[in-house]
């Protein structure tokens, strides 16, 4: 095994227990691994703000918009199936999608957050956010174009991996929900066990509650549940953007099997050529029109929005950025909501998945993140 640097990874500790005394976070369960290896898996601080309940390494987060991340790898399998392509226009497998400019959209744009749609946390103020049908049938309605496909890099928060989760469901030859197909396809064989799309009831006792702390301006409902984020306590979800549960670990595997160009313990989910291909910067040098703006606020020089193939991807130069100064242009990965993030740093051959209790504004949760991420791979030696 490659050499790792302890006093560092004891350092990266020091940091995150100094963040909490800070009230910047309440705790935070991460694991990094070097080869296959894992160097560091803990739990630190707690998952309130008061400190009374200590985390544990086991414990269950709703992740956000890591859920995307799950989303953009089935869509890249179904492409590989022959199910479609990336350059195939999304009209083409949902003929509702009309309406110009946006109906020349294909794939490729939806993975690479350049369809030209605005993005919106929701189709429609004040709906439920859980049912997958009528997230669709609310975004073709309310949602249209406002640029060509291509010419803009807009972060979509909702309604591409609506359409993605269902141009799935449309074309699976089995006839599964989103649910259902997550977990056949996805979680069961890369053993994710403690992973779910809604919150799976044999999860709820290991959960740890979203505390938004007032940085989330938008609400999460679910008629099922009563409450603001009650959508991330309803194990009746289909949010293909947004609704998963899972664990720092769970992340890991999941970061494991793109690090190991598709495959872990023996089972084969993507081949090397498209992970390769997806892990390339697709944008070119236009900037990210939702952390442009974040930037801009901060003070930050915007920097390039640095888009792959369904991740997003480290780049060159040197800017803010969640995964760090030192990750390798090729680091490739999907984060959440001011509290989750993993990456794969194919050339030191590292992966890295944070799971974290406090919700952070996205400016604090991205300095928070590069320093983590600049510590754990200032580590590898």
């Amino acid at each position: 095994m490659a050499e790792i640097w302890k006093n560092r990874l004891d350092k990266l500790r020091e940091v995150v227990l100094a963040d909490i005394a800070r009230g910047d976070y309440f705790g935070a369960v991460l694991t990094v691994g070097r080869g296959g290896e894992v160097v560091f898996a803990e739990a630190i601080g707690a998952e309130d703000g008061a400190g009374e309940k200590p985390l544990h390494y086991d414990n269950v987060f709703s992740i956000f918009s890591v859920t995307k991340a799950f989303t953009n790898v089935l869509i890249l399998k179904a492409i590989e199936e022959g199910r479609f392509a990336l350059t195939t226009k999304v009209k083409d497998v949902l003929p509702e999608f009309t309406g110009a400019p946006r109906e020349d959209a294909t794939f490729y744009h939806l993975l690479t957050h350049t369809a030209g749609m605005p993005g919106v946390w929701s189709p429609k103020p004040g709906m439920y956010l859980d049912r997958l049908q009528e997230l669709f049938e609310a975004s073709i309605a309310h949602v249209a174009g406002e640029v060509p496909p291509g010419s803009r890099c807009d972060y979509s928060p909702l309604v591409n991996h609506v359409l993605m989760g269902t141009a799935l469901v449309r074309t699976d030859p089995k006839g599964r929900n989103y649910q259902t197909l997550l977990h056949e396809d996805l979680f069961a064989p890369m053993r994710m066990d403690s992973t779910s799309m809604g919150l799976r009831p044999d999860l709820k006792d290991r959960h740890v509650r979203p505390d938004m702390r007032g940085t989330v301006p938008i609400q999460h409902l679910s008629r099922n549940l009563p409450g603001d984020h009650a959508l991330f306590e309803d194990p009746e979800v289909e949010a293909p953007h947004v609704g998963c549960a899972s664990t720092s670990y769970d992340l890991y595997r999941f970061a494991e099997m793109l690090r190991r160009k598709g495959e872990l313990d023996g089972v084969r989910l993507l081949s090397p050529a498209t992970l390769q291909l997806a892990r390339q910067v697709h944008t070119g040098t236009m900037p990210n029109e939702l952390y442009k703006r974040v930037a801009e606020n901060a003070g930050w020089e915007v920097p390039p929005a640095n888009q792959g193939i369904g991740f997003q991807v480290r780049g060159t130069g040197v800017f803010h950025h969640l995964f760090g100064t030192l990750a390798s242009p090729e680091t490739h990965g999907n984060y959440g909501a001011g509290s989750t993030m993993f990456w794969v740093d194919p050339a030191r051959d590292v992966s890295f998945a944070l799971c974290s209790a406090g919700v952070m504004t996205q400016a604090a949760n991205i300095e928070r993140c590069q320093k983590l991420s600049d510590l754990a791979l200032s580590a590898m030696i």
